[in-house]
């Protein structure tokens, strides 16, 4: 039996950090900008998570970063992408970008589709500092993680058909009918933390719902239930 207050901590989306900037409406699984929680600093290696709706023909202007894994999971619309490498390309729903900021980058996300774009933004720390940096993305369609997890980016060099990222760390998805449950082994030493973009899950006896995070402590395995319908994103890391 899970004892769900040591291994599972629940954060119901209305509890999330808000950010409302007009074209972006912002909410924070972690501390992140102007919102600060210090029990929500970070989950082992894992930094941000943030669930962005971005509005038509708006985005994010060009920027720095340095030493940080960035991955951005599309859940509605589409991301273009353009950078200092001279990188440029767009990303559409269901599909993965993943930045390795290295030593030093400055990247430009715009939502230039007619619609909202709504998309996960999460930051990995590296297991190392500086590297040059590096960009890629790549369809994911749903139908091929119907039921299981499927790895969407990845820092472990068995994971040839996953994203590269310098993290020890796992980036999974998984769609998965209503009744029907799947899981998800956490080592030891090991944090987890999973966001179901649609639909709603259960894991010990605990509900959750679209856009409520479930942070995962290492030594356990779950049993993720999906009480309708679901889009799982899930975060394995140190």
């Amino acid at each position: 039996m899970i004892d769900t207050i040591e291994t599972i901590e629940k954060r119901p989306f209305a509890s999330l950090g808000h950010a409302d900037h007009g074209w972006l409406n912002a909410r924070h699984h972690f501390s992140f900008a102007n919102y600060y929680d210090p029990d929500r600093m970070s989950w082992g290696a894992i930094r941000v998570w943030n669930d962005d709706e971005i509005g038509p023909n708006s985005g994010f202007p060009p920027h720095p970063h340095r030493d940080m894994e960035i991955i951005t999971y599309v859940r509605k619309g589409a991301i273009t992408h353009k950078d200092s490498m001279g990188n440029s390309g767009r990303t559409g729903a269901g599909d993965v970008q993943v930045m390795s900021a290295g030593t030093g980058v400055r990247h430009a996300e715009y939502n230039l589709e007619p619609e909202t774009t709504t998309l996960f933004q999460i930051w990995i720390e590296p297991r190392g500092r500086g590297g040059s940096p590096s960009w890629g993305a790549k369809p994911f369609p749903k139908d091929d993680r119907a039921g299981k997890f499927v790895t969407l980016a990845s820092g472990f060099a068995e994971d040839t058909d996953a994203l590269p990222i310098r993290a020890d760390a796992r980036v999974l998805g998984a769609t998965v009918k209503a009744g029907e449950a799947l899981t998800h082994a956490v080592g030891e030493g090991r944090h987890a933390y999973l966001v179901p973009a649609t639909g709603a899950i259960e894991i010990g006896g605990v509900r959750f719902d679209a856009r409520d995070g479930a942070a995962l402590r290492g030594g356990q395995t779950v049993t993720i239930t999906a009480i309708e319908d679901s889009e799982i994103v899930l975060v394995d890391a140190e």
